[in-house]
């Protein structure tokens, strides 16, 4: 999950402040184009480079993703990593599909964490939508943007880019091209004319002459040819892989056991070592007394870090044990001030100061919003990511090399982040990519410390050693979804339109080129402030949309009250005829009987977000208990996200991340005093419980046939707005803070 950028929305265009990107981008191809000749080389020396990686006895390389064995293993290599999301499936079927390969001799593992395996189809697919100029950047020469992703590090697995970028940019026309040479190669052996060859199950078939020849048999032989960088993809029509729930290749080892985490990774002789940072962030270590610590059987060595301590034990239980008897000191570098209210008061001065950092939008609004418009402030907290697996990363430093072992969302970034720390070159680090037990956003090595702190301590130690983050240092040290506030403004004429609609919201970034506002108006109005506080801050699950879902779906409700509108008819009158949108919204109410009278005591609520190019409608239908708490008991979910590669993977994802949105708006919040974090486990970070997830979860995909969205972020924006505008319907009452446990009383 990263700071990704969509597309704006097409309702309102934008006229933006600053750094024009599309002219930086696209005109910097042609800067470098005289240099494209040494590009090209430097882009064949690293194909040579992933090979000779890769390549074992019998095993022949096509486009450095795909290996094919003369036993007719076919094994792909992805960029991307498991966090459990099962995109890798969904990569393997992309690539098997248009390979035409025999399902059940497809194995996936991670690609090194090595330059030669940058994601150049994420780069590209990055690119386009950063210029909004797809079809510039797809005529660019894929060996500069191959170079660009080498210089970028990118291996990045976030922002819901695996398929509808790595898939379709990369991995579906590697397999298209590499089936064309096979047919090639078969032409040739068989002495008929390529177009009489058909293609199934990892075999080239002459039906005329009732001949096959076996992949395996062929591969060495294609693996010489060019492959065509443009090859002609199935329709749809023809798949027997993609659009299928097939099952998920890395399941089986996850449940028998013999899957490993950067949590269970051993290797002789190794340590494990913990540790405490400054409890303020921006805080130093000042002192701290090692002799508690070593006084503790097992405890072996204690390391001082510019502003942590760390205990190196034979186990983790004397390490923390350790660690727990050190009482350091910590300075608060000048950070104590700062609170949640502090914050928040600073937010509100900013709105009223009205010096935007970044604006957009369209019309007149100072005009349209009139002398008496409707307004609402809107705050939410930081949120935590509450990954399942604690930081776990081992190292190895000898012979002058650097070993790390874990998981990671960025492999090649992680390693090049450890080159830098090391002072080694990078042909001495080399970083093993594993599985990772849970992420949202948090592994990202530009958002978080062990990485640093794990190559500072193995350059001191004689022996491998692996440094786990406590619970309680995951969360007091997180790299937050920041805590944001919004003052939305709006007029609603006699006709029940919208005249003007205004938001100004507050956090570190501008959200801007991230969320899409899909409402046809006169007059729209977005002011970014920039606040930035002393905790460090990142991505999310859904990183912007979440903030920005809350806040103009629970407003577009508001609006429709003050109108005396239905909450979905409203919406429908300023949601573009035969849009996606509208359909969207249409589907949701329909099948979840909006309209229709509830229990007693219960209300249902809408709310519609487009992200990373997927929209997702929720109806939520909730109640209040005698606790003062939400209870979700259904809810109603329709989601276009263009196509479907695997529908199972697809519903999970959805069901997971409607949950989480359901969690953050009820229970979730990271609260700040004296500039320390206040939260200390997951007792006093309030995850949903099963008990309290939705009864029923009711979801539909639509297959529009747009370009394909993303899956595993969209699912989250609308649940917050949703249960917040259910709540009204039920009691009455808005929700315009989040978490809603902060209310429950009142």
């Amino acid at each position: 999950m990263t700071d990704t950028p969509t597309a704006d929305s097409a309702a309102a265009p934008i006229k933006r402040k600053g750094v024009k990107r599309r002219a930086f981008l696209i005109g910097g191809v042609a800067i470098v184009g005289a240099g494209l000749f040494g590009i090209s080389i430097a882009d064949s020396n690293a194909a040579k480079d992933a090979k000779a990686r890769i390549a074992g006895k019998g095993e022949h390389v096509f486009a450095t993703w795909l290996k094919i064995g003369e036993d007719d293993s076919i094994t792909i290599y992805s960029p991307h990593t498991d966090i459990g999301q099962g995109s890798n499936t969904g990569l393997a079927q992309m690539l098997a599909e248009e390979l035409d390969a025999a399902w059940d001799q497809v194995r996936l593992v991670s690609a090194p964490a090595e330059a030669s395996f940058a994601n150049v189809g994420l780069g590209r697919g990055f690119l386009g939508e950063m210029t909004g100029q797809p079809a510039i950047v797809n005529g660019i020469p894929a060996s500069f943007l191959s170079f660009i992703a080498r210089q970028m590090n990118l291996q990045i697995t976030g922002g819901s880019t695996a398929l509808r970028f790595t898939g379709q940019q990369t991995f579906q026309k590697v397999g298209a091209a590499t089936r064309l040479a096979l047919i090639e190669t078969a032409a040739k052996r068989l002495n008929v004319p390529a177009a009489e060859l058909t293609t199934q199950d990892s075999k080239v078939i002459h039906a005329k002459s009732s001949r096959a020849l076996r992949y395996g048999e062929l591969a060495a032989e294609a693996a010489t040819l060019s492959l065509d960088n443009a090859p002609k993809l199935k329709d749809p029509a023809q798949y027997r892989l993609m659009r299928q729930s097939i099952p998920r290749l890395d399941i089986p080892a996850k449940v028998d056991g013999t899957a490993k985490y950067g949590m269970d990774f051993a290797v002789p002789d190794m340590r494990v070592a913990t540790i405490m940072a400054a409890p303020v962030r921006g805080g130093k270590l000042t002192s701290v007394d090692t002799a508690p610590a070593m006084a503790i059987k097992g405890v072996e060595k204690v390391i001082k870090l510019d502003d942590a301590v760390a205990v190196v034990a034979k186990g983790y239980w004397p390490a923390i044990s350790g660690l727990r008897a050190l009482s350091p000191s910590f300075s608060d570098g000048d950070n104590a001030g700062i609170s949640t209210a502090s914050i928040f008061t600073a937010h509100d001065a900013l709105i009223a100061k009205g010096k935007a950092d970044n604006e957009a939008g369209e019309g007149d609004v100072k005009a349209g919003l009139g002398a008496k418009p409707i307004e609402a402030k809107y705050q939410v907290p930081f949120l935590h990511h509450a990954m399942m697996e604690p930081f776990a990363l081992t190292a190895h430093f000898k012979d002058g090399k650097l070993n790390i072992w874990g998981g990671m969302q960025d492999p090649l970034s992680t390693k090049m982040a450890a080159v830098e720390v090391s002072g080694l070159d990078a042909d001495n680090v080399t970083f093993h990519p594993m599985i990772i037990g849970g992420s949202f956003g948090r592994r990202l090595p530009m958002y978080m410390e062990i990485v640093t702190q794990v190559t500072k301590l193995a350059m001191q130690l004689p022996y491998p050693v692996k440094l786990i983050w406590s619970r309680e240092e995951e969360v007091a040290q997180g790299a937050y979804r920041p805590q944001s506030s919004a003052v939305l403004t709006a007029s609603v004429t006699d006709k029940k339109r919208i005249a003007a609609y205004q938001n100004d919201y507050v956090q570190p970034v501008s959200a801007e080129d991230e969320t899409v506002f899909p409402y046809i108006l006169p007059a729209v109005s977005r002011r970014h402030f920039a606040h930035v506080s002393n905790q460090n801050t990142g991505a999310w699950r859904s990183v912007n949309s979440t903030q920005q879902g809350f806040y103009n779906e629970s407003f577009m409700d508001e609006l429709a009250h003050a109108a005396g509108e239905d909450p979905v008819v409203f919406r429908r009158n300023h949601l573009k005829a035969g849009s996606r949108h509208l359909r969207v919204l249409d589907e949701v109410a329909a099948r979840s009987g909006w309209g229709s009278p509830v229990p007693a005591g219960r209300g249902r609520g809408v709310a519609l977000v487009e992200s990373f190019k997927t929209i997702v409608a929720h109806v939520v239908e909730a109640s209040v208990g005698e606790d003062g708490m939400p209870k979700v008991h259904k809810v109603t979910t329709v989601v276009d996200a263009g196509s479907i590669v695997n529908p199972d993977a697809a519903m999970a994802q959805i069901e997971g991340g409607t949950i989480m949105g359901l969690s953050s708006a009820i229970g979730e919040a990271i609260t700040l005093d004296k500039g320390a974090v206040q939260q200390s486990n997951l007792s006093d970070y309030q995850l949903l419980k099963m008990a309290q997830s939705p009864l029923v979860q009711d979801i539909h995909f639509l297959n529009s046939g747009a370009d394909m969205g993303g899956i595993g972020e969209p699912g989250v924006p609308p649940a917050a707005p949703a249960l917040a505008n259910a709540l009204f319907a039920a009691t009455g009452k808005r929700v315009r803070n989040l978490p809603i446990k902060t209310q429950a009383k009142g």
